[in-house]
């Protein structure tokens, strides 16, 4: 409609529609808490070429591309109603020569790299603990044995770093208290491990205690090393928004709330590069800036979803992140889609949904050069909305009576 309103029903409506349906899903993703699951661009989540893209215009901007891409048809079979079948076929080049400079571009950015992966061994744990006993009662110690065989396993031959998923340290964690020494002997020498897990939020009130989902590092010696909490909470599933107000409980286990970290910053580790955590849904968010980060951590828990679309939809938005970066991604995921994803957005190893295992591989480099989305953002995508908007407000406005008049008068003659 306000395309409609904007372009009239002459040819602007053909610029302003993909203009609209963009600023849409922009302000999807930023009122109220964001909710950018799922965008149009992500259509082209079977193509690494054309995924690309992203690097330069981030995931809204391929979105108004491939909107953009969608609507021609509708635009060719107007110019063919009206009789005039030569720019109707003129049109049909426009799409074709767009798709294959879009591919193209891809293949040849692609083509050109060569990250090589001579970087740090890392070993990804993916427990697969279903929902339904990841907080039972009387599971902590099995749950925790699962994962400490899973990360001593092949002693020979053991990456320093150990990753675990979201929230898998199964009892609150409580840094007053004496770390479990099983814990500590399972961080490689020299190592760590980069585990999830919740914790209590500290200088809170008795009667308003809160928590944390957190990202922390351990060392060998069984000290935490370097902490992150998580910043994006999931409204009515970590905090309960408008408490007072709506007065109804969160759709997740316990009743107390999280609140979120204070810092985005990189957490820094010994022996690799400073790393941009991503928790769970934080990966859904496109992110540009100029950070000292030289890779991605993503760790999640998408038990919750079950056997669905949901684990790999997540698991392509995380790829995006990588792409936007131009960083590789290491994600541990509880019950999969765990992988390493290197920084041009391609799937080096993964661990399919639903299995228990680990991935061990290195660190792959990050992009040989600098993403234009890491420096410039969004603003590419925004100009071309602007644009957009423009063109539809002066493109000639027509309506479907003009239309039926046109078509009759050329079927007359």
């Amino acid at each position: 409609m306000t395309a409609r309103y904007l372009g009239g029903s002459g040819p602007g409506t053909f610029f302003v529609l993909p203009a609209t349906w963009s600023i849409a899903e922009m302000a999807r993703g930023a009122i109220l808490t964001g909710f950018p699951w799922n965008l149009i661009g992500y259509a082209w989540g079977f193509s690494d070429e054309v995924l690309q893209a992203i690097s330069v215009t981030g995931i809204y901007g391929l979105g108004l591309l491939t909107v953009l891409l969608a609507i021609l048809p509708l635009l060719i079979t107007e110019k063919y109603k009206l009789g005039r079948r030569s720019a109707a076929l003129l049109l049909i080049l426009v799409p074709t020569i767009a798709f294959a400079a879009l591919w193209t571009g891809g293949a040849l950015r692609l083509a050109a790299t060569d990250i090589g992966e001579n970087g740090p061994r890392v070993r990804i744990v993916q427990p697969n603990i279903p929902q339904n006993q990841k907080w039972a009662a009387g599971q902590a110690n099995a749950i925790l044995d699962q994962l400490l065989a899973l990360s001593t396993s092949g002693e020979s031959d053991r990456p320093r770093y150990v990753v675990w998923p979201e929230t898998s340290y199964p009892v609150l964690f409580e840094a007053g208290r004496n770390i479990p020494p099983a814990l500590t002997a399972s961080v490689p020498t020299g190592g760590m491990l980069l585990f999830g897990a919740v914790r209590e939020a500290p200088e809170r009130r008795a009667d308003d205690p809160a928590l944390l989902n957190s990202v922390l590092v351990l060392d060998e010696k069984g000290a935490v090393v370097a902490d992150y909490d998580k910043r994006r909470l999931v409204p009515f599933g970590e905090f309960t928004p408008f408490k007072r107000v709506l007065r109804v409980t969160k759709m997740t286990v316990g009743d107390i709330d999280y609140v979120p970290g204070e810092s985005s910053a990189p957490i820094q580790l010994v022996g690799l590069p400073a790393a941009r955590v991503l928790i769970c849904y934080e990966a859904i968010f496109p992110r540009s800036g100029d950070d000292e980060a030289g890779w991605i951590l993503n760790v999640t828990n998408d038990a919750w979803f079950g056997i669905s679309a949901g684990p790999y939809q997540h698991f392509l938005a995380a790829r995006a992140r990588a792409l936007e970066a131009g960083l590789p991604l290491i994600r541990a995921a509880n019950t999969g889609v765990s992988a390493i994803v290197d920084s041009y957005g391609r799937v080096t190893e993964m661990l399919p949904l639903n299995v228990s295992g680990v991935i061990d591989g290195s660190l792959p480099g990050p992009a040989l050069t600098e993403t234009l989305f890491r420096r410039a953002g969004n603003i590419p995508a925004v100009v071309s909305i602007a644009l957009l908007i423009v063109a539809g407000a002066v493109a000639p406005r027509g309506s479907r009576q003009n239309a039926g008049v046109s078509v009759a008068t050329s079927e007359r003659s």
